[in-house]
């Protein structure tokens, strides 16, 4: 059955009204009155967990607008989690470019992060859907912990590991971008204001939070869980790249941990899906051997203007749907469509070889230019389109609405693991094989490029660093990369308007962490704001 746990999104929503106020740092949800209905059956337990996987799927209550999870955040633009993460580790780097004047878009666009919850709503949104996202798993935990629920005790069991696994994602989210957040926990008081946790601190509990999940019996084994679910892969996958970036978060490399947990995951049965298109299309559900764990969606079910809804709709363009129409086929959205807004900027777009199969791109001018907000400069992505990979020129194939997006993104899909791999061989560390890496990285190069002409037989970082561009865009992966190369705020990397000039340019090494919202600031006292801002 298609996504089937997303389907009972929907219909739990009014029960667990798990609503959140903007003023209420805490962010505990609300249903203490109801809490005693809804854990009460194996069943309705199962929908609540539905919930703690819809916080990462859905903008609201009621989709596509109009209850939002988080009062005061405008539900359109940056009330959903992929949407507002997308912008955070897309826009300020080489991958994109919004033409937009929305408020927030400027300062994105050009490293210049602010802090004002009302100027940047986008970090607002990111922040608060975090937050969020780990009450609702601390919620659930505290209501499914001591109840008995007989022969389905193992099942709840393993709902608990699934939970925890959310709750450790949206920390590592919050670690990477944020740096030092908030950290509540189901065994923290009610209605707390809550203390900052220090980044190398987060660190150390999202690892041995994901440690004991992968070696205790706490998620299913691999691939044996229903589609859109973690198991332990889904968990060694995160943990691989948690220590893939782990100077940055501790100052301390754990590259030969990242070999061994990213060759899990290889030696876990996945295979490259043939297709490099067919990744990210509206039927990427179905005999997709790549993706480790989706963000699901439906687009009859989990209606939203975030998701790959929004990557669709973001840069595609009327004009070029006719103009294109052999390469695109169609953007499979005819209903509020077309927004014109992203594009790519001309350093990125230059990275990839003509004959390269994931240059999914088309426009009239590869540089933004010095009118940036010009709709014919940059080079707009067709990697997500709501069509099926039966779809042929002429003969698309539509998803199940025309209005909202069927396709599923890819938090984790083995080729990310591949390059984990490489790149933590060439970096030293320990336990893998500089042969292994390049067989990874070749079989890569050889689904892009039909055969084996672009295969390679040396790897250095830098050539990592591009393949990953090359393979991983748009799929929220810049920014950290950047980082962790040192080539984010300083000059060994510029494009088009980094740092607010036309040319590029070097800015201060504090943009490498985002700043805590305002409203969080003023609301909770136990909060610092983080260095510089």
């Amino acid at each position: 059955m298609k996504k089937n746990i997303y389907k009972i999104i929907m219909t739990v929503l009014p029960i667990l009204s798990l609503t959140a106020c903007l003023d209420d740092l805490d962010r505990f949800p609300l249903n203490d009155t109801t809490s005693e209905i809804v854990y009460s059956t194996f069943d309705d337990t199962k929908s609540a967990l539905a919930k703690v996987y819809g916080a990462y799927t859905l903008s609201g209550q009621k989709g596509p607008a109009g209850l939002p999870d988080v009062e005061g955040l405008d539900e359109g633009s940056n009330a959903d989690f992929l949407r507002c993460w997308f912008n955070h580790q897309e826009m300020p780097t080489d991958e994109a470019h919004c033409l937009w004047g929305d408020k927030g878009i400027a300062e994105l666009n050009g490293i210049n992060f602010i802090s004002s919850s009302d100027g940047a709503p986008f970090t607002l949104g990111l922040y608060d859907k975090c937050i969020l996202q780990v009450m609702y798993a601390n919620d659930f935990l505290r209501n499914t912990s001591g109840r008995d629920y007989g022969n389905n005790q193992q099942e709840v069991n393993y709902f608990r590991g699934e939970a925890r696994f959310l709750r450790a994602f949206a920390y590592w989210v919050l670690m990477d971008v944020f740096g030092n957040p908030p950290f509540v926990t189901e065994n923290d008081a009610l209605n707390i204001l809550p203390h900052q946790i220090k980044r190398a601190d987060l660190f150390k509990y999202v690892e041995e939070e994901l440690l004991d999940l992968i070696n205790n019996n706490k998620l299913k084994a691999v691939r044996s869980n229903e589609y859109g679910r973690a198991d332990v892969a889904a968990a060694c996958a995160l943990l691989a790249r948690v220590y893939l970036n782990a100077e940055v978060y501790t100052g301390t490399e754990r590259l030969t941990d990242a070999i061994t947990y990213s060759k899990k995951v290889i030696d876990a049965g996945y295979t490259l899906k043939p297709n490099y298109e067919h990744l990210f299309l509206a039927d990427n559900d179905k005999n997709n051997p790549e993706v480790i764990l989706p963000i699901a969606y439906d687009g009859k079910n989990t209606r939203s203007f975030g998701g790959v809804t929004f990557l669709i709709n973001c840069g595609s363009n009327s004009d070029y749907q006719t103009k294109y129409a052999n390469k695109i086929i169609h953007y499979g959205i005819f209903t509020n469509a077309n927004w014109n807004g992203y594009r790519v900027r001309e350093e990125f777009a230059n990275k990839f070889d003509p004959s390269d199969k994931r240059f999914l791109f088309v426009g009239e001018n590869r540089a933004i230019g010095s009118v940036p907000n010009e709709a014919t400069n940059g080079l707009q992505p067709y990697k997500y389109r709501n069509i099926t990979s039966a779809s042929t020129v002429g003969n698309p194939v539509y998803g199940s609405d025309l209005e909202f997006a069927d396709n599923d993104f890819p938090l984790f899909r083995l080729a990310e693991q591949y390059l984990i791999y490489a790149e933590a061989v060439v970096r030293g560390g320990s336990g893998g094989s500089m042969s292994n890496a390049i067989g990874y990285i070749n079989q890569l190069r050889e689904r892009a490029f039909g055969n084996t002409s672009k295969n390679v037989s040396n790897l250095d970082a830098q050539f990592i660093l591009d393949e990953r561009a090359r393979e991983l865009y748009w799929e929220c992966f810049r920014r950290t990369d950047l980082i962790r190369y040192n080539q984010f705020v300083t000059a060994d990397y510029n494009w088009e308007w980094k740092g607010g000039v036309q040319t590029g340019r070097p800015v201060d090494s504090h943009y490498n962490l985002y700043p805590i919202p305002s409203a969080d600031l003023q609301a909770n006292p136990n909060l610092d704001q983080n260095d510089k801002y």
